[in-house]
């Protein structure tokens, strides 16, 4: 017993004096993909696009100078949030164990200097920061060497995640790998220890599925509904037509989103819903979000080029006013609820142009008051979600807590004129003596209960998602909505 006994303290002080040597030891961090799930340089970019984007042609020649310059003067013009940016949170808790042993922690990356510093204070954990001074773009070689010059080959261990990062590893002691990109991990194997891997990443494909927002594409099954009210919906080929205008809407509906995204990434984090989506979050890069964004559109208006070029122009105009929006639009006090309407209403006429039907003046009237009243109740909805946050003191989008009372008068109103709208147009279709649409003064009636209803779950604070997509997942809604649907079909087969 003894022997063991002695044998346990002499590991007790082998495993001491190892620790002291790891404390020894800094511990170095590099930021862009690692400490933080993002590139601090794309997202500068993306905010100079939202806030001037004609300065972006004149910015993009700052990179001639060298990137370091280009960092530099890109940080002088504008810089991210740094409060709002995706930090990791485990890495975090990591290091901040690794600080309480008393071990010495140096942020190093290619970002400038002056956002690096802005991140160091903000974390409060770092006694170093190396970084770009618009001289020299500290990744890779120069990162290595600026390393090696202070505490020689070996002397360091390294917080990695690119392979730009792989020449600094090879003169680390040790490497952590923070979500490694392919082939990163056996390259580094190679050539030295990995000691540990932080790797929460879900798949690409399903992070950007998600950024893609598929449930939404629901909103363009609007597409068809020109040609129900046509009473054309057992005709194959319009069919095929219809489906592929659905395809196409979707393709450049996930674009906007995506672009949308981007343009609006501090202020989605600080949203309690939106802050988990795939690019607030950090879940997708946003190297790989801006690919997709521009490869989508591409799908979509080659789809279109299948159908009459009427739905060329529709979709054309419902694409550019998704960015437009996306860009200005969505911060212009009730011009941003008009040009939802508008978005709405251009699915309904691409529907009509794909199968060469002139939407009816009596459905384009209808659309426009129902959609204006649900893009009223998507702002009251969200206003009443960053109450319940405690965040009611703030502004959305230009729209003050006050207002929602005013919305809320807007939204009915408009909605009830939809109803009217329908009424009138039962009313002219009676007296050609159709007298199968007399039926549809039960939809009238649904309809004035389903706005209702709508509009009640909003004050209720139960309504966390665009109001289409709610309706499809709603209860209530979707027995509403099919009975519409049901007693429309009986009255249109006259």
């Amino acid at each position: 017993m003894r022997n063991v006994s002695s044998k346990a303290g002499g590991a007790t002080v082998i495993d001491r004096a190892q620790r002291a040597r790891e404390i020894d030891v800094p511990l170095v961090v590099d930021l862009d993909g690692t400490i933080v799930r993002s590139d601090v340089m794309l997202e500068s970019l993306l905010l100079l696009a939202k806030g001037a984007p004609l300065r972006l042609i004149p910015a993009l020649s700052w990179l001639a100078q060298g990137r370091a310059s280009f960092k530099k003067r890109l940080a002088q013009t504008i810089e991210p949030d740094v409060v709002t940016l995706p930090y990791d949170r485990d890495l975090i808790a990591w290091l901040e164990e690794e600080k309480r042993r008393g071990r010495k922690l140096v942020l190093a990356t290619g970002a400038d200097a002056s956002v690096a510093g802005e991140i160091g204070k903000h974390l409060g954990l770092f006694d170093l920061v190396f970084a770009s001074d618009g001289r020299i773009n500290l990744t890779g070689d120069a990162k290595r060497a600026r390393l090696v010059e202070e505490w020689g080959v070996h002397g360091f261990d390294y917080v990695a995640n690119g392979r730009r990062d792989v020449a600094v590893c090879a003169a680390a002691r040790k490497t952590i790998l923070v979500r490694p990109v392919n082939g990163l991990r056996a390259q580094i194997e190679k050539i030295g220890k990995i000691d540990r891997v932080f790797d929460d990443r879900p798949a690409w494909m399903n992070a950007s599925l998600n950024a893609m927002r598929p449930h939404q594409w629901l909103k363009n099954m609007l597409v068809f509904f020109p040609l129900a009210v046509d009473s054309q919906l057992y005709e194959f080929s319009l069919l095929i037509h219809v489906f592929l205008a659905f395809v196409a809407f979707s393709l450049c509906a996930s674009s906007g989103y995506l672009f949308n995204d981007l343009m609006d990434l501090p202020n989605d984090r600080r949203h309690p819903h939106k802050k988990d989506r795939p690019l607030p979050s950090g879940r997708l890069p946003v190297a790989n979000a801006i690919a997709l964004m521009l490869l989508l559109p591409i799908g979509g208006f080659g789809l279109a080029l299948l159908l009459p070029l009427p739905f060329i122009g529709a979709l054309a105009a419902y694409f550019a006013l998704t960015l437009t929006y996306s860009l200005r639009l969505k911060d212009v006090v009730v011009l941003d609820i008009l040009t939802l309407a508008v978005l709405y209403c251009l699915r309904v006429a691409g529907g009509a142009f794909a199968v060469n039907i002139s939407p009816s003046p009596w459905l384009l009237g209808f659309c426009v008051f129902l959609f204006f009243s649900l893009a009223l109740v998507k702002r009251y909805a969200e206003l009443v979600v960053m109450r319940a946050a405690g965040a009611e003191h703030t502004q959305l989008r230009g729209y003050l807590f006050e207002d929602r009372e005013l919305l809320a008068a807007l939204g009915g109103a408009t909605g009830y004129l939809a109803a009217l709208v329908l009424g009138l147009y039962i009313g002219i279709r009676n007296s050609q003596d159709l007298h199968l649409y007399q039926l549809l003064w039960l939809d009238c009636l649904l309809l004035l209960y389903w706005i209702s209803y709508v509009w009640l779950m909003a004050h209720r604070g139960r309504m966390t998602d665009d109001p289409l997509v709610f309706a499809l997942r709603d209860h209530v809604s979707r027995i509403l909505i099919g009975i519409m649907a049901v007693v429309f079909i009986a009255a249109t087969m006259s």
